[in-house]
């Protein structure tokens, strides 16, 4: 079985030296770099399994850096964060990162963290031949992250992919903000769920007066679902 690789990008060396030493030691393969431009590259030319990326960085800063990534790539990202330093967090789930961490950390968190992103990963992996929901006239697919209205094939965020079939999964089922947070991005993002509401705002978009039989709606108050007309 091949190690599974993790890129921490960081241009503080002394936190890479302690980071390698404790992701050895639990049997991940590390890759360091110290620079965002560089990230992009190694990425590129490795392909790790994860990232944990700084984001204070020269060159690209970390929000860019997980832009480029995400313009070709899902890999999980957990982004480090100095304290004190505005950390937007929902710039961060926006732009497609996984989860957070505020340094100065805890190494045993940090693994913890990598392990529950990676079994997550892994879990969906395993439910592949489930992952396409139909309705009247909306497909999606999360095999091919693909969205298709109406015959044709709707240019679609992976997040709002990733919320859009888990509402439609669950049909007339009522989720909160805090719930969704939990389920689609898999961590609390300590109730901080102005996101959800950017991300379904988007989908509605897509998907206005498409059909009769369906709807993604807003249950004031509590939540979102997605309504199937029996």
């Amino acid at each position: 079985m091949s190690l599974e690789k993790i890129l921490v990008v960081d241009d503080d060396k002394n936190i890479c030296e302690l980071l390698r030493l404790y992701l050895e030691k639990e049997g991940y393969s590390v890759i360091l770099c110290h620079d965002g431009q560089e990230a992009v590259v190694k990425f590129n030319a490795l392909n790790p399994d994860m990232i944990l990326l700084d984001i204070m960085l020269p060159s690209l800063d970390g929000w860019q850096v997980c832009r480029e990534i995400r313009k070709k790539s899902n890999v999980p990202i957990i982004m480090l964060t100095a304290k004190g330093e505005t950390f937007d967090k929902v710039l961060g789930l926006e732009l497609g990162a996984d989860d957070y961490v505020v340094k100065p950390f805890d190494t045993k968190e940090i693994v913890a963290r990598i392990k529950a992103v990676l079994r997550r990963i892994s879990q969906t992996s395993h439910t592949e031949e489930a992952k396409e929901v139909v309705y009247d006239k909306l497909i999606v697919n999360m095999t091919r992250y693909e969205l298709k209205v109406n015959g044709k094939v709707v240019d679609t965020p992976p997040k709002e992919l990733e919320l859009l079939f888990h509402l439609a999964s669950n049909p007339n089922r009522v989720y909160t903000r805090d719930q969704l947070l939990d389920e689609v991005w898999g961590f609390e993002y300590y109730g901080d769920s102005r996101t959800i509401d950017v991300h379904v705002k988007r989908l509605r978009e897509k998907l206005e007066n498409v059909s009769d039989k369906w709807a993604l709606k807003t249950v004031w108050g509590v939540g979102y679902k997605f309504e199937v007309n029996e």
